[in-house]
Parts: structure tokens; C-alpha cells; sequence
């Protein structure tokens, strides 16, 4: 029983030795050979990670601001280089985004190996990357596709404004961000699958809300075992375990794609809906399209940020936030609400090409976008070699991290940075789509989101159709200037409090 005990003892020491000694060898011999960026000196073993803290995105910025715009760290085993400018960030995400193409994957997302189907964390160079893509981006994000599902989208906007009457009659304080995102969850399941999955009246889609808030808040923190891969073995801290949920986001899709193939056996009329369109690809080109990998389809949609459901989550903060930030500014509430009144008419819907008249409702998205981006960091990136990059030597497997939040606060871009100004945007060009490296809240070159196309047409609709609709009140009595803005740290960037809002008549 004693050597039971002692073994792995003796092993962890062992391997604790020696890693102290790597470290110190690393730091002591070939400095002169490459010039490494620069960085806090890490201590030994746990390197720099003591000093990410709660909101590492907060913590980082404050690093870049004394060490630089490209920075090193050593946290664990592992080499991360932060990015906290838009030029540099240009620089490795298209000048030489094709050495950053791929992504390192989490310990997390191992779980029932769900990332060897992923078109988030798959190599950009695999041929099974490529056909992903290509399926996003002709079955669910080309221009006709968004299109021909207009109408489920006006749909789901009406269905939004019939709960936020129903309050307002009744005085009630509407929960921002569970309402947009029940309200974009059965959009995404409309689209998808043809069917709602959570009755706002019920409050049935806080469970799935819940599911993909707590897998999202577990990717963004600290899992040690991908800073020491050792103990990938023993998963110290139960992330696959937490991640279980990740299991039964996969059994949920996999349920209704079965239902819709038995379906398919027992009813003539076939749906028009993105499962179809999949299942009927994969009929007449199964190299393309395994019918067995749409539920892994449908759960990459559903997760992550840049496919469907993660557009539908960050959405939803995005939403929030902008919200909170009208809320706490009445004057930027009255001036896009005389904005819709003059272009549209008050009250009156809005559809989705009125939004190029409305520049000042685009303004306060951007402005969100700026001081609140879906993610503070963009999804990792990985080297795949040794790479020169503005003359420092970034290493072959270095985490690359490019800290967006950051970005969009930074003094050198933006005049006042912490301020929510709309009007600074009013007689600028630039846009989110990924060619203004001062503002990539979806990221940029290949890996950009694919589904950017969604948010910049839902977001603009949703938001003016809340603030051409109605009038809005925090609720209790907390003045604007009073109103909580902090956030909470996750793969995504959500409020630390739930905004609530009491709709006015207008």
C-alpha cells in the first residue's frame, strides 16, 4: 500500500524537477539565437498564470500596456502570445494568417471526441474543415439561403413584441437577455428544424440557455490541463465532467435528426428547413455530406461562436448590452428612437433592408460591438512553425490570443475609449466584417465567423424593433448613471447581473 502511494509521488516530483530544470535551461541558452516578444518573467512551473486572475481579459490589457501590442507568456507548458493591437492583430490574422490557421484544442472539448468533427477546432488544411465550411457557407449562410428564411425571422421579431406588450400591460420588467435569447433560440430551431424549442410564456428555454451558458463560461476559464498536458490524464479539474452538457446538447440534436428521418419515411411533404436541405445533400452527395456527422453539424451550429447558436448566445449579450448601454444614456434611447420615427414610422415594423437608412442605429451597434464584443478573445489560434512576426520570433505551438476587447478600448484608436458614443461612428466607413482590424468582434481572414451574415442582419432588426415599439425603464428605481455594467468572464462576454427592463407605450 505504501508503494501504492508513493509511486505517483515520486513521479510528480520527478516530473516537477525536471520541468523547473527545462525552465531554467529555456531561460538561460538561446536568447541570443531569436528574439522573442517580450513579457513578465514567469516563475517556475506555474510560469505567468497567476497573473490572468478572474477576467484575464482585463489583466492582459493591463500587461500590454507595459509590455507591448505583441507579448509573451508562459503559463504552464505552455507559450501564449497575446495581441492587443489592430495592427498587429492585421498582421497575424491576415498578412500572415495562413501560419496561424489552425487551433489548438482544449482538454474540454475531447468529450466523446466531438472535436475531430468540428469545423470550430478542426485544421484549416483538412479536407473535412474545407467541406464543413462549404456547408456553412452554401446551406445555411449564402445570401439566398438568409433570404428565403426572411420570414421566420419577421415571424420571431413578432412573437418578441406580443411577450414585451403583454409585460408592458401588465407593468412587468422584461429579462433582456433570457427574452432575445429565447426569442433567437426559436429562430435558430425554426431555421433548422422547423419547430420551437422554448415557450417564452413558460420559461421553457432557460434550461437550454443554461446548457450553453455553462459550457461557454467553462471553455473561457482556466482548465490546467491545457497549460500541463500531464494531466490530461487524471482531468484535475472535472471539465469533462462539466462538460456533460456538451453531451447533451449533441443527444438533443441527434434526437430530432432521427425524428425528422423517420418523418421522411411516413410523410410525402418534405420540410424547407436546413436539416432537409443536409439529409437531401447527403443523398445525392454522401463524399460531401455523412448524414451521420448533422448532429455534430447542428451541435457546432448550436455551441460555439462562430456558427449558429453561438451567434444566437453572443447575439443575445450583444443585444443586452446595447440595451444596458441605451438605458444608461436616455439620450442616444431618444435620439435612434427620432431616427426610426422619421425613416420608419413609429411603431411600425422594421424589415431588414431599412437598415442601411437607419446610420445611427448601425452607430450604436458598432459602438457595442467596440466596448462589448461577443468574446473578449477571438477563438486561439496556433503557430504551425517558428514564425517571424514584426521581428520577433513567435514559436512553433504558441497559443496565439488576440485580445478584441482590448482593441476596442485602446487610446490610441478611440478618443474617450470607456465612453458609449455612438457618434463616432457617424461619419466613418468602417464596418465589423472583418477588413477593420480596429473593430473584429467576428474575427477575420479564413476562420472568420461564419456566421456574421445572421448577426449583421438580425441584430440591427431586433434592436430598433424594441426602441421603435416601446419606451424603456430600468427597473426599481436605479438611475441610468447607477446601472451595474460589470461583466463576467467566459468564452463569451456576458453581464455579471441580468438587465431588466420595463416597456413603456410608447
Amino acid at each position: 500500500m505504501d508503494y501504492y502511494y508513493a509511486t505517483p509521488l515520486a513521479l510528480f516530483l520527478a516530473w516537477t524537477l525536471a520541468q523547473g530544470f527545462t525552465l531554467l535551461l529555456a531561460l538561460t541558452t538561446n536568447r541570443s539565437r531569436r528574439k522573442l516578444p517580450p513579457g513578465p518573467s514567469p516563475l517556475p512551473i506555474i510560469g505567468n498564470l497567476h497573473l490572468l486572475g478572474n477576467q484575464p481579459h482585463r489583466s492582459l490589457a493591463k500587461l500590454a500596456d507595459f509590455h507591448g501590442p505583441i507579448m509573451r507568456l508562459k503559463l504552464g507548458q505552455t507559450t501564449a502570445v497575446v495581441i492587443s493591437s489592430s495592427d498587429m492583430a492585421k498582421q497575424v490574422l491576415q498578412k500572415q494568417g495562413s501560419a496561424f490557421s489552425n487551433r489548438p484544442v482544449p482538454n474540454s472539448v475531447h468529450v466523446d471526441n466531438y472535436h475531430v468533427s468540428s469545423v470550430v477546432w478542426l485544421p484549416a488544411s483538412r479536407p473535412q474543415w474545407k467541406n464543413l465550411r462549404k456547408i456553412l457557407n452554401n446551406y445555411i449562410f449564402s445570401v439566398s439561403k438568409l433570404d428565403a428564411s426572411q420570414h421566420f425571422r419577421y415571424k420571431k421579431i413578432e412573437e418578441l413584441v406580443v411577450y414585451c406588450q403583454r409585460s408592458s400591460q401588465m407593468g412587468e420588467a422584461v429579462d433582456i437577455g433570457g427574452t432575445i435569447f429565447r426569442t433567437l433560440l426559436n429562430l435558430l430551431s425554426n431555421i433548422l428544424f422547423s419547430k420551437d424549442l422554448a415557450d417564452p410564456y413558460e420559461n421553457s428555454g432557460k434550461e437550454f440557455k443554461e446548457l450553453v451558458e455553462g459550457l461557454l463560461l467553462g471553455l473561457g476559464k482556466i482548465d490546467l490541463a491545457d497549460y500541463f498536458p500531464v494531466l490530461k490524464i487524471v482531468d484535475p479539474q472535472g471539465k469533462r465532467r462539466y462538460n456533460s452538457c456538451l453531451r447533451k446538447l449533441l443527444k438533443l440534436f441527434r434526437e430530432l435528426v432521427n425524428e425528422r428521418l423517420e418523418l421522411r419515411k411516413s410523410q410525402n411533404d418534405q420540410k424547407t428547413d436546413i436539416i432537409e436541405a443536409l439529409i437531401t445533400a447527403s443523398e445525392q452527395s454522401p463524399q460531401e455530406i455523412d448524414v451521420k456527422n448533422i448532429p455534430s453539424i447542428c451541435l457546432v451550429l448550436s455551441v460555439f461562436q462562430d456558427v449558429f447558436v453561438a451567434g444566437t448566445d453572443t447575439s443575445s449579450n450583444v443585444m443586452e448590452w446595447a440595451m444596458a448601454e441605451i438605458l444608461k444614456a436616455p439620450e442616444v434611447m431618444k435620439k435612434a428612437q427620432a431616427e426610426l420615427a422619421e425613416v420608419i414610422g413609429e411603431g411600425k415594423a422594421i424589415e431588414e433592408a431599412d437598415i442601411l437608412r437607419l446610420p445611427y442605429l448601425q452607430c450604436i451597434i458598432k459602438e457595442t460591438y467596440r466596448l462589448h464584443p461577443p468574446a473578449p478573445f477571438l477563438v486561439p489560434r496556433e503557430a504551425g512553425e517558428d514564425v517571424e512576426v514584426c521581428g520577433y520570433t513567435v514559436p512553433k505551438g504558441s497559443k496565439l490570443m488576440v485580445n478584441v476587447w482590448a482593441i476596442g478600448r485602446d487610446a490610441t484608436l478611440w478618443e474617450d475609449p470607456l465612453v458609449f458614443n455612438p457618434d463616432r461612428f457617424m461619419d466613418s466607413k468602417m464596418d465589423v466584417r472583418g477588413q477593420d482590424f480596429e473593430l473584429i468582434p467576428f474575427g477575420a481572414g479564413r476562420r472568420i465567423c461564419p456566421g456574421l451574415p445572421l448577426a449583421v442582419r438580425m441584430v440591427p432588426v431586433m434592436l430598433g424593433t424594441l426602441l421603435n415599439t416601446f419606451k424603456w425603464k430600468i427597473e426599481g428605481d436605479v438611475a441610468p448613471k447607477d446601472l451595474d455594467m460589470q461583466d463576467k468572464f467566459g468564452l463569451t462576454l456576458a453581464r455579471l447581473r441580468p438587465l431588466r427592463a420595463v416597456p413603456l407605450p410608447l
